[in-house]
């Protein structure tokens, strides 16, 4: 198949690499995570053992140097990565996954100094380190200028304090890419930083464990800073930067999320096709009801186009393309669709939908959060709006 071309610039189709690494997770999810994945549900996280294992295997530094034990792979590489980790019908899992490989060590990755990179991204890349991001609050969520955390220099030191809110992975991790306000001078783009802190740090603690609607395996925690002190040297990239690195990110969370999205979204409908083939009503499958076969197929097909709405931000993405507009689709799109494939097959699902011991009971209740975290679809409508307005004049 020829590569794609968008405006001069080459979209490759996936290589052999990415499919062998699809094939390698696939394999994964259903003899190790499939099996075992409700008890971790039960207990509210997934066990260290288990993310060690999956460093192991690679896939936890798919997009980092082979120098620090990672295969150096593209955007595509974790779009794949995310859409069999969404497969696995267990939404908590795959963000706690997902949270380390693609939303919080990148902070370190591409920010930290050499000697904090070359000390720390081994045991990220192998599992030994695991990594939460910290930038919501309980008064800012999408609206990072806003944030209050504050972060004072005092010599070779910064001083933390403030409260973070909705940190997945806060309870069990080992490392935390905190935002806070180094300046109160400086425009609120200007003025905030990221800063690595490490697991049991003075001054730093959790608050509580949060229960959520969804997503129960992911522990999710609020952190509090009380005077927690860091090494200067902990500062990532430059003070002032902090707003741009975190933006920068979003980007790549974003499509990230669009594609474990989408890989839930076509669980649930190979999950629904099968209990309606089988499922008998009134002395005839379900699927002999014309209004439950259209309703999949047209699903099917909107499914199928926002995975190339996926693919294609992706793409643009490993070219180095702007597309900020292209991924706040994503996001949009994604978001809304995965929560109604769910609620339509909840639906056709019947009485057991609506039971515990069903997938889609709990697939239904861990999408939710996609029209929420990484950028609520209210805001990525206005990311949309203001570009479309753009270029209209």
């Amino acid at each position: 198949m020829p590569d794609e071309t968008l405006d001069g610039h080459t979209l490759p189709n996936l290589s052999a690499e990415h499919e062998i690494l699809r094939a390698q997770v696939r394999r994964f999810v259903e003899t190790e995570i499939k099996p075992h994945a409700q008890a971790w549900e039960d207990a509210g996280f997934v066990p260290r053992d288990v993310l060690r294992h999956m460093g192991k295997l690679g896939f936890l530094g798919i997009r980092y140097p082979e120098q620090y034990g990672g295969s150096d792979m593209d955007v595509l590489a974790s779009v794949v990565l995310a859409e069999e980790l969404g497969r696995s019908t267990f939404g908590g899992v795959a963000i706690t996954v997902l949270v380390h490989t693609d939303m919080a060590s990148v902070h370190i990755y591409n920010s930290a100094t050499q000697a904090l990179k070359d000390r720390f991204m081994p045991g990220i890349v192998s599992g030994a380190k695991i990594v939460a991001v910290a930038v919501t609050e309980p008064g800012a969520g999408s609206d990072v200028k806003n944030i209050r955390t504050a972060a004072r220099r005092d010599g070779n030191e910064y001083v933390l304090n403030g409260t973070k809110m909705f940190v997945t992975n806060g309870i069990y991790a080992d490392l935390y890419c905190v935002a806070a306000k180094t300046s109160l001078d400086a425009r609120p783009s200007q003025n905030i930083s990221m800063f690595l802190v490490e697991k049991d740090t003075p001054g730093l603690r959790v608050g509580k464990k949060l229960e959520k609607h969804g997503w129960r395996s992911s522990d999710t925690a609020e952190l509090i800073f009380d005077d927690c002190r860091i090494p200067a040297s902990n500062l990532l990239g430059d003070e002032g930067r902090g707003f741009y690195a975190i933006m920068h990110n979003f980007q790549n969370e974003r499509i990230v999320m669009g594609a474990m999205a989408m890989g839930e979204a076509q669980a649930a409908i190979d999950l629904t096709l099968d209990w309606v083939t089988q499922r008998y009503a009134f002395g005839s499958p379900l699927w002999s009801n014309q209004t439950i076969r259209h309703r999949l197929a047209m699903l099917a097909a909107r499914v199928e186009a926002g995975r190339q709405l996926v693919f294609h931000a992706a793409r643009l993405a490993t070219r180095g393309v702007e597309s900020t507009r292209e991924v706040s689709m994503v996001k949009a799109y994604c978001g809304e669709l995965v929560n109604e494939v769910m609620h339509a097959c909840l639906q056709f699902h019947g009485g057991m939908g609506f039971m515990r011991e069903s997938a889609i009971e709990r697939m239904a209740r861990d999408a939710r959060v996609h029209a929420i975290g990484g950028g609520a679809t209210e805001v990525m409508l206005e990311e949309i709006a203001k570009r479309m307005h753009a270029g209209s004049t």
